[in-house]
């Protein structure tokens, strides 16, 4: 089978950062196997994979939107919904969970009403877990905005997002 080394599909809009996509599927050769390194360039390009940019990459690829999004769903880098403006991520591992990640996440949920994958009504905070951050030294663990803090507790999680909430107020 001959590789293409064009897209006649048109991209969901005009905006310039498809252009980056594309050249990913042109170096690629439009092949299937270029999926993860696709979807990749959308999500650092936009942040996230909508349902557009889904279907887009199916068609340009000649991959099953089923196959695309089969693999957007199962690697827990990708993210179908906008994140917040902060990221809050909370590693779930064994040494994590014994040493308090459930009380951590169980106060996101009274306080915020949020469940791993959701985020704010205001947009500002993100929280994500993660199934082991490899820093079962000092857990529990989580990782605000790039940052990795261990030794949590309810209380360090929560003055952390204060500041991130006292910062919007500046």
């Amino acid at each position: 089978m001959t590789a293409r080394t064009s897209n006649t599909i048109a991209p969901p809009s005009d905006d310039k950062r498809w252009r980056i996509v594309d050249a990913t599927m042109r170096r690629n050769g439009f092949k299937r196997d270029a999926l993860i390194e696709t979807l990749h360039s959308i999500q650092e390009a936009f942040g996230f994979l909508d349902e557009d940019s889904l279907r887009y990459v199916s068609a340009s690829l000649h991959a099953p939107l089923s196959q695309v999004y089969g693999v957007s769903t199962f690697y827990h880098f990708f993210s179908l919904k906008p994140a917040g403006k902060h990221t809050c991520v909370i590693c779930t591992g064994t040494a994590c969970y014994m040493q308090g990640t459930a009380q951590i996440l169980s106060r996101f949920e009274e306080e915020y009403g949020l469940k791993s994958g959701e985020t704010t009504e205001d947009g500002q905070v993100s929280l994500m877990t993660a199934r082991c951050l490899g820093a079962c030294g000092i857990a529990p663990v989580g990782v605000f905005d790039g940052s990795v803090m261990g030794k949590l507790t309810s209380e360090k999680t929560f003055d952390k997002i204060a500041t991130w909430k006292e910062g919007e107020n500046d």
